[in-house]
């Protein structure tokens, strides 16, 4: 598995996670339409300004499975094609964000939002040392449905990192 900053030649293995509405389940958008919207997401992701925020696409065998990053600092996120789910790739490409996240960029704390019905990103989040810090209602207005966020946060000083 590879981190590295996207590409414009990521469009088509982008779209084929961001249009699957298996992978798209929780995420803050519905899953894209088009290839237009993905190229729209491709371009903001690689425009972002590193001293606002910094994410990678997760590469295994040669093609994007995935992205993990902190899109806006401190605000963690990340998606994988369902087809590598449950196999521990999530939990690597992470570990390796949080650890940027802390060393390289000094951020004091990173936080998450999350669906509470996304026990699995829950699980993986927890498994990291990220605590729950609250609870909101009706958050994300996402394709007309209302959903909720759990909110996580890690900070620098938490030995429990990777654990």
């Amino acid at each position: 598995m590879l981190l590295r900053p996207a590409r414009p030649g990521d469009l088509d293995d982008l779209h084929a996670i961001l249009s699957d509405v298996r992978s798209m389940r929780y995420w803050s958008t519905p899953p894209h339409a088009e290839i237009g919207q993905t190229a729209d997401w491709l371009a903001d992701t690689m425009a972002i300004p590193p001293e606002e925020g910094e994410d990678f696409v997760i590469e295994r065998e040669g093609r994007v499975i995935g992205k993990a990053g902190l899109y806006r600092f401190p605000e963690i996120g990340f998606i994988l094609h369902p087809d590598h789910w449950r196999q521990g790739l999530a939990r690597e490409a992470l570990a390796a964000v949080i650890h940027r996240a802390f060393t390289v960029h000094r951020l004091p704390r990173i936080l998450a939002d999350v669906d509470p019905d996304n026990a699995a990103s829950l699980a993986l989040l927890r498994g990291l040392g990220f605590l729950e810090t609250g609870r909101a209602e009706r958050t994300w207005l996402v394709g007309g449905r209302w959903c909720d966020s759990v909110y996580l946060a890690l900070d620098a000083g938490d030995r429990r990192v990777g654990r």
